[in-house]
C-alpha cells in the first residue's frame, strides 16, 4: 500500500527529526496508521541515508496484524509451489496437496517437486504426528545441593495445582510435565504444555512467570534467576529435544519400487541407500552432528516456515532429524524422521495476508479436505503432516541427485533469475 504525498508532508518536523536521530523511530505521533507510520520511518531513513527504499513500500499486505516493530514496509520473498504430493495422514488423508514454499534458492522447489511425483506414483506418503507439546524451563539459584533437592520434591507435590494454574490463563495450554534437572546449585524445571493451533511459547511463558512468581518462589524460596535456563531448548539444536521432542513429532515414510527409481529418480536402490549410509549417518557422526542425520531438512523447513508464517529461528531446531533409506526388494523403504518441530496455525506470523493464503491452499482454515476435523489442535496436527511429506520429498530427491552424479548440473541449470 501507498500513501499520498500530503500525508507525508503534514508530518514533515516528525520526518526531520527522525532523519537527524532527534526522534527515535518508535515514537510515532499517536494516532497514525501502520502503513502513514511505515511511510513516515522509510522517508525519514531515505533522507538520512540519502537511498530510495520504494521496493520496502511497494507492498500488498496488511500491516495491521504484523508481529514486528518499527515497521517500514515488507520483504518479498518468491513463493513457488510443488506437488501434487499424495498424503495418507489422520488429518489429511488419501488428499492430494499443493505444497506453497517461500525461497530464494534456485532448485529447491524443482527438487521438492520432482521427489513429489516420485513419492506420488510409489502411491503416497504415510505420515504420523505426536503432540509432544512446547516447553518452557525456567532456572532456579539455590543454596545447595540439599535445597536443589527440597525445590524439587516442592514441585513434585503440587503438580496438579500449578497444572490448575497454567490452565486459568488459556482455553487451550495444558501443562502435561515438569521434568527437573539439578546441576549442583543449579535446578531446571522444564515445564511442557499442549496449546492447541497455537505454537504456544508466548502461552507457556506467561504461565510460567505465573507459576514462578506467584506460587514456587513464595513457597520454597528459591530464587528465579531467568524464565529461560536453555533448557528448554528453543531456537536451538539440543540433545534434549532429539531425545524428548519438542512441538510435534513427525514420522513420514514411503516404499518406492525399482522402475520409480529409475523412471522418476535415475537411480537404483543401492546406489540411494549407500548415499544416505556414508553422508547422512556415517557422515554426520564424523562431523560431530546434534541431531543432523540428514541431507537438507533445513531447506524445506525454512521454506515452509516463511510460506506459512512460523517462527523463522525455530528452523533451527527442527531440522533435526534421521533420514532412512533400507533396500527391500528392487526397491527401497525410505523415512524422515523430526522430533522437535514447533508450528503453529493461528497466532503470530500465521495471520498475515499472504501466509493465511497459503495456509488456506493447504487446507486450513478452509474447512476443506477428507482429514479435516474441527476440533481444536488438528489444523496444526494436518500442517505437520504435510511438511513431514515435503521434507521426505526433498530429501528423497537430493539423496538420487547425489546418487546419479546430477546435483551439480541441476544448480548449473536452475539456480538463475529465470521465471518458470
Amino acid at each position: 500500500m501507498t500513501l499520498r504525498d500530503e500525508h507525508v508532508g503534514a508530518q514533515d518536523p516528525v520526518v526531520e527529526e527522525l532523519a537527524t536521530g532527534r526522534r527515535g523511530l518508535h515514537a510515532l505521533p499517536p494516532g497514525l496508521s501502520p502503513d502513514e507510520a511505515a511511510r513516515i520511518r522509510r522517508t525519514a531513513l531515505e533522507r538520512g541515508h540519502r537511498i530510495a527504499l520504494h521496493g520496502i513500500g511497494a507492498y500488498t499486505m496488511d500491516l495491521g496484524p504484523a508481529r514486528c516493530e518499527n515497521v517500514l514496509g515488507a520483504v518479498q520473498v518468491p513463493l513457488g509451489v510443488a506437488g501434487p504430493l499424495t498424503l495418507h495422514g489422520e488429518y489429511a488423508r488419501g488428499e492430494d496437496v499443493h505444497v506453497p514454499l517461500a525461497t530464494t534458492e534456485g532448485a529447491l522447489i524443482a527438487s521438492v517437486a520432482r521427489g513429489c511425483r516420485a513419492l506420488r506414483e510409489a502411491g503416497g506418503v504415510t505420515v504420523r504426528v505426536e503432540d509432544v507439546g512446547v516447553t518452557r524451563a525456567p532456572v532456579f539459584a539455590t543454596s545447595g545441593v540439599e535445597e536443589s533437592h527440597r525445590l524439587v520434591a516442592w514441585v513434585e507435590r503440587h503438580r496438579e495445582r500449578l497444572a490448575a494454574v497454567a490452565a486459568e490463563g488459556s482455553a487451550h495450554l495444558r501443562l502435561v510435565e515438569i521434568r527437573p534437572q539439578v546441576v549442583g546449585r543449579s535446578v531446571y524445571l522444564r515445564f511442557r504444555f499442549t496449546s492447541g493451533d497455537a505454537m504456544g511459547m508466548n502461552m507457556a511463558t506467561v504461565a510460567c512467570e505465573r507459576i514462578v512468581r506467584e506460587h514456587i518462589e513464595p513457597a520454597t524460596g528459591v530464587r528465579c534467576v531467568a524464565l529461560s535456563g536453555n533448557y528448554c531448548t528453543d531456537k536451538k539444536p539440543s540433545a534434549v529435544n532429539f531425545l524428548e521432542g519438542r512441538g510435534k513429532r513427525i514420522t513420514a515414510e514411503a516404499r518406492l519400487d525399482g522402475a520409480v527409481l529409475a523412471r522418476v529418480l535415475h537411480t537404483d536402490a543401492e546406489r540411494l541407500a549407500e548415499v544416505n549410509y556414508r553422508k547422512n549417518l556415517v557422515g554426520s557422526a564424523a562431523a560431530g552432528a546434534v541431531g543432523g542425520f540428514n541431507a537438507h531438512y533445513a531447506n524445506m523447513v525454512a521454506a515452509f516456515f516463511l510460506a506459512t508464517g512460523q517462527d523463522l529461528a525455530q528452523v533451527a531446531e527442527a531440522c533435526q532429524g534421521i533420514t532412512s533409506v533400507e533396500p527391500q526388494g528392487d526397491g527401497v523403504y525410505v523415512s524422515v524422521f523430526l522430533p522437535d518441530v514447533p508450528l503453529a496455525t493461528v497466532g503470530g506470523g500465521t495471520g498475515l495476508d499472504t501466509q493465511r493464503e497459503a495456509l488456506a491452499l493447504l487446507g486450513i482454515g478452509t474447512g476443506t479436505g477428507t482429514g479435516r476435523r474441527s476440533a481444536p489442535g488438528h489444523d496444526v496436527l494436518r500442517l505437520a503432516e504435510i511438511l513431514g511429506a515435503v521434507v521426505l520429498a526433498g530429501e528423497l530427491n537430493l539423496l538420487a541427485a547425489l546418487s546419479s552424479g546430477a546435483l551439480a548440473s541441476a544448480h548449473q541449470r536452475l539456480g538463475r533469475p529465470v521465471a518458470r
